[in-house]
């Protein structure tokens, strides 16, 4: 087959996809259809949703399976209501796992209404989320800038090297300077010989450094919104066990749904038996409010707080910053 012919098939092939989106748009906009919900904003999710080519299922037109679509590319993407037997898209530009999506946009600062269970997954009522602490828009580069901040305050700086005058050893000049055909050497402390001192070596020192307040605070608030926005904030109304035995600490993690790590933060000291139940856990940690920090957040894949740990971080959060 010659070059023109490829062409002009590539180009029919083109206006037929051109005419089936233009007439899906058509029907579409007579029938006042909705498109359906598209997870994710890819380019293939935002092409659709803008030229309305996804019309209703009760319209009768839809992108047969198989069909070409020029110009979209998807990765990972997938429809919510698609249909069993004849897909909106065509299935090889979609994967077969379905991603959830939010109803509503994240980070408007709007307060939240949450359920307050407990271990054993009783209804205790509800509570009310500031959105100033639990619906801030998500910012990678500040939650970055504290962790790097908490991990140098944390550092020891217990590392030492000797110098020349801190190496043991004898002060007397090796031999004399001249007429030996060697290097000229006043000691045998220097760093080019063997057990000698450590020249520009780390000495112990603080490797903190300063970070603004309002910068801390708000990591604190991002590493909350994420977790709140991603369904992984669990709020008890206390967290009281009926014995220090580990097996129920355990029973009640594997009732958890996708649950490989858990921080419990308790508002004021925590139980003593609590504290000895999850002692032998290495996924299960406890913490008071007043410890919690972004990096204790960001290791654990699930948060349960309590009543009083959350009314804790709202006043530590509202309070104004000294300076």
């Amino acid at each position: 087959m010659s070059i023109r012919s490829l062409i002009a098939a590539s180009r029919s092939r083109h206006a037929l996809a051109a005419a089936t989106i233009s007439q899906a748009t058509s029907r579409a906009h007579q029938h006042a259809c909705v498109p359906p919900l598209l997870s994710g904003l890819g380019p293939l999710a935002r092409a659709f949703s803008s030229s309305a080519a996804v019309a209703d299922v009760n319209s009768g037109v839809r992108v047969m399976e198989g069909q070409i679509l020029p110009n979209v590319y998807s990765k990972g993407y997938s429809t919510l209501l698609a249909p069993a037997n004849e897909a909106l898209i065509p299935p090889e530009l979609l994967s077969s796992k379905t991603v959830w999506t939010p109803d509503r946009e994240l980070g408007q600062y709007e307060d939240l209404v949450a359920r307050v269970t407990n271990f054993h997954n009783e209804d205790n009522g509800f509570m009310v989320l500031d959105g100033d602490v639990f619906d801030v828009p998500i910012r990678k580069d500040i939650v970055h800038r504290v962790v790097r901040w908490q991990l140098a305050k944390r550092q020891q700086g217990t590392h030492s090297t000797k110098t020349i005058s801190e190496v043991s050893g004898t002060g007397r000049k090796p031999y004399k300077q001249k007429g030996t055909g060697r290097a000229r050497h006043g000691t045998l402390r220097g760093c080019q010989f063997r057990g000698g001192a450590t020249m520009h070596g780390p000495k112990p020192r603080s490797h903190a450094f300063k970070l603004q307040k309002k910068v801390r605070r708000l990591g604190l608030k991002i590493a909350l919104s994420a977790r709140t926005a991603e369904g992984k904030l669990c709020i008890f109304e206390d967290l009281e066990v009926p014995s220090h035995k580990t097996k129920n600490i355990v029973q009640y993690i594997k009732q958890m749904d996708d649950t490989k790590k858990v921080l419990l933060v308790d508002g004021g000291d925590i139980d003593k038996k609590l504290k000895l139940a999850t002692k032998n856990l290495h996924y299960v940690n406890v913490i008071p409010s007043i410890g919690l920090n972004v990096y204790s957040i960001l290791q654990h894949d699930t948060l349960v707080m309590t009543r009083d740990a959350i009314n804790r971080i709202v006043e530590r959060m509202h309070t104004p910053i000294s300076r």
